[in-house]
């Protein structure tokens, strides 16, 4: 994530950074416990992963990505975004964490949802700054509190 352009100082970006962080704490935990034969304490992390990014997903969603693909300049973008939510959201529960296929396939995730929040956060991140009018981001943050009750 870059650190000259201030969006790290946006209240709802922070919360996203945090959820981002806490999903790859994860992964490199659950990485670490495969690589260690610890295949149950991997499933938890996973299962907190899945958790975690069902929330993540469903605020950038109705929030952040809903407002800015509003402007045709942003929609692709989003797409390929939302794209990859639905794909890993998809996987990454299904995983067979027995087999050395599906140990691999954790893997190719993990080093996937890196590129997917380096997208997030050093691309439309960055260019909500400029986009987004007062009234958006507070839709934006609305849709992130709708996504996390208890928080």
């Amino acid at each position: 994530m870059c650190h000259y352009c201030g969006c790290r100082e946006i209240p709802l970006i922070k919360e996203f950074i945090a959820e981002h962080e806490r999903v790859t704490d994860a992964a490199g935990g659950a990485q670490r416990a495969l690589a260690a034969g610890e295949t149950a304490r991997a499933r938890e992390l996973i299962a907190f992963m899945v958790r975690e990014l069902d929330s993540h997903w469903r605020g950038e969603e109705n929030g952040l990505f809903a407002v800015m693909g509003e402007d045709p300049e942003y929609a692709d973008y989003i797409k390929v975004l939302v794209d990859e939510h639905r794909d890993h959201s998809a996987r990454l529960p299904a995983l067979d964490l027995e087999t050395p296929g599906g140990r691999a396939e954790f893997d190719v995730m993990v080093q996937e949802l890196h590129q997917h929040i380096s997208r997030e956060e050093d691309g439309l991140f960055p260019a909500s700054l400029t986009a987004l009018s007062g009234d958006e981001w507070n839709r934006s943050m609305a849709a992130w509190r709708e996504s996390h009750p208890a928080e």
